[in-house]
């Protein structure tokens, strides 16, 4: 299934992300059912925001 991390992404909600991302237990890299990552579905849907803090939590 997807993760919260995922939902959030795809749905735009930055400060859910960034909560997510600090607590430093999320997969960045989980795939859902059809194969999209939390970065996937964030630059499916153009939030920019979003891409610069996961690319920014991936270094």
């Amino acid at each position: 299934g997807r993760t919260p991390l995922s939902w959030a992404a795809e749905s735009g909600h930055e400060a859910v992300v960034r909560l997510l991302l600090a607590t430093g237990q999320v997969d960045i890299d989980s795939k859902s059912e059809d194969g999209c990552t939390p970065f996937s579905w964030a630059a499916r849907r153009g939030h920019k925001v979003i891409i610069q803090l996961m690319s920014e939590f991936k270094r």
